[in-house]
């Protein structure tokens, strides 16, 4: 793989992801920047570029267009309309599913036959239309999924162990939104079952915190972008170094024909393969309404 990645929205979020990248020793060589507005996206490559003299990682960074997508390993799309006050989610995703459908075939129009990396809300739908608007195999088109939710509920359990989250294995799967729910049953604290090291009350509660931690900071400072950020520039290094580590990422599900969050292998071909998981009856139930919600979405917006 060349480490040639390309991100597609130079806001809050895109710019993050950039930032993250640079600040860590990933396997990007080469960073391209593109958005709607081009001197918004030249100016977040010119402060990018800053930091290169101190930073632990060295890349060649610019702004440039879709015709730059070419031969990208990775297109990161974080573009895309932000919702607004009393607007419904599926308002939202019929305006960025539009703006989807144009440019992902502007994208493809160049050659491009890497992976999409999709971030933009509500991503579990965007990232299937992304599928189906770009006609790549669907082990080459994945959404960030749950991995920031699940990095939530592994920084609560490891505030409430005194321990650190790196040694908590737990995931938030599901829809990211209001529908996902955490695998309990198979969550372990160095090989400890969680369910023997915090009550019923207790899981709750983190559960609900990893759930509903992005509508607390929206309230506070009006968007998320260093949790996303970091979790997208940590799928991007598994990809390029082809880490075929499990991560809860969006991807493909055969069975019920829908993209959600789920333990998932993956490398540099994008999916490896999906778990397959022993749910608990609740979670099967838990996940089945989750998949619902979303299936009742993409209904909404597959032949706009």
């Amino acid at each position: 793989m060349s480490g040639k990645v390309m991100i597609v929205g130079t806001g809050n979020v895109g710019a993050s992801v950039g930032y993250a990248l640079i600040n860590q020793s990933t396997a990007v060589h080469e960073l391209v920047l593109t958005d709607i507005n081009a001197a918004d996206a030249e100016g977040e490559a010119m402060d990018l570029r800053d930091t290169l003299a101190v930073a632990p990682n060295f890349m060649k960074i610019y702004a440039g267009s879709y015709a730059d997508a070419a031969d990208c390993d990775i297109v990161v799309i974080t573009a895309g309309v932000p919702q607004k006050p009393g607007e419904s989610r599926m308002d939202l995703l019929k305006k960025n599913a539009a703006i989807f459908k144009d440019m992902v075939s502007q994208i493809m129009a160049s050659g491009f036959n890497g992976i999409f990396l999709v971030v933009t809300n509500p991503m579990d739908v965007l990232t299937q239309l992304t599928q189906i608007y770009s006609g790549l195999p669907k082990e080459q088109v994945i959404g960030s999924g749950t991995v920031l939710d699940s990095a939530r509920l592994r920084y609560r359990i490891g505030e409430r162990l005194g321990a650190s989250p790196k040694s908590v294995h737990a995931y938030q799967v599901g829809e990211h939104g209001d529908t996902e729910f955490a695998l309990w049953s198979m969550a372990d604290f160095g090989g400890q079952p969680i369910n023997r090291l915090l009550t019923p009350e207790e899981q709750h509660e983190i559960e609900d915190f990893a759930r509903n931690e992005a509508y607390t900071i929206i309230e506070k400072k009006g968007a998320t972008y260093y949790g996303i950020g970091s979790c997208v520039a940590n799928i991007i290094q598994c990809i390029l170094l082809d880490e075929r580590r499990v991560l809860p990422i969006s991807s493909y599900d055969e069975f019920t024909d829908t993209y959600f969050g789920f333990p998932t292998i993956l490398g540099k071909h994008g999916v490896v393969r999906r778990l397959e998981l022993n749910l608990t009856e609740q979670e099967g139930m838990r996940l089945q309404t989750s998949v619902n919600a979303l299936k009742t979405a993409y209904e909404a917006v597959k032949d706009l």
